[in-house]
């Protein structure tokens, strides 16, 4: 069967020249109301290698438990789950918002993750469906790099998509 559907925007990115960084991936209005959707890329497509399931996976408990609970955004907080190309997470948020908005939540969140002890939240039977593939150290070991290769000192080149 041909496709002959319109292309999606995330696949109009130059993949060969995106960088590690957070990005706004799209705006949508639902109502009144604009939801926006965060491209948080932490390894460079098509030249890094990408994550392994087990550490995203872990990487996507530890990141939605941050969100939920972070007293100022929770209540923004729609969604937030890996790509399936393995190089990032989507964030997506309830309002109008840019990039340079989100970097300190994103940076907070990181550390929390890069620093995270003890029981990955939900890693039991009862409350995951593939509770077993989960990588803790790794997920630390990739949150880490994230904030000192990129978030800390993050410049704009890593947060507007190349054209």
């Amino acid at each position: 069967m041909v496709c002959n559907m319109e292309k999606i925007t995330s696949f109009t990115i130059d993949h060969l020249k995106l960088l590690p960084g957070i990005y706004v991936s799209r705006k949508d209005k639902i109502g009144a109301e604009t939801v926006t959707t965060f491209d948080i890329r932490m390894a460079r497509p098509n030249f890094e290698p990408v994550m392994n399931t087990a550490e995203v996976h872990t990487i996507e408990h530890l990141g939605a438990t941050y969100l939920r609970n972070e007293k100022e955004w929770s209540d923004k907080v729609i969604y937030f789950g890996p790509m399936g190309c393995r190089t990032g997470f989507y964030l997506v948020l309830a309002g109008d918002l840019e990039s340079k908005d989100i970097v300190e939540l994103v940076t907070q969140m990181y550390r929390f993750m890069s620093d995270y002890e003890g029981e990955v939240p939900g890693a039991s039977a009862k409350d995951c469906g593939n509770y077993l593939d989960l990588n803790l150290n790794m997920a630390k070991y990739l949150a880490a790099k994230f904030v000192h290769e990129v978030l800390e000192n993050i410049s704009d080149e890593r947060l507007i998509y190349p054209d």
